[in-house]
């Protein structure tokens, strides 16, 4: 699993980008054979104003499924960011599972009569 951080607005720095990486591949680490990439875009809509405006954008990009888009906001990055990759192994999990019932592996034939 590759993942990408990009930052707008927001000084990515070496603590914020070991905390992503922290959380990510605690969150997305039993996909991780499944998730090709894994891209974190973080910003601040407000700027130097301060409120409620730091957004953490995770794009989860696995084969054969569209790009998955989860997002949190919270005045704290840290915590944007914790929530953001907690809903992302949600989703994840979700739609793995999702596709799994969508195609099931059909019962082996043991030769028995019932």
């Amino acid at each position: 699993m590759r993942i990408e951080i990009r930052g707008r607005e927001v000084g990515v720095t070496a603590a914020l980008t070991e905390h992503v990486e922290r959380r990510l591949r605690f969150a997305l680490g039993r996909f991780a054979t499944k998730v090709r990439r894994a891209t974190v875009r973080l910003s601040d809509a407000n700027g130097p104003r301060g409120g409620v405006d730091k957004l953490c954008r995770i794009a989860v990009t696995m084969p054969r499924f569209q790009p998955m888009v989860i997002e949190d906001t919270a005045s704290d990055l840290y915590a944007a960011i914790d929530r953001a990759s907690d809903r992302a192994s949600r989703v994840v999990e979700r739609q793995l599972s999702r596709s799994r019932n969508r195609h099931p592996v059909p019962a082996l034939d043991t030769g028995e009569a019932a």
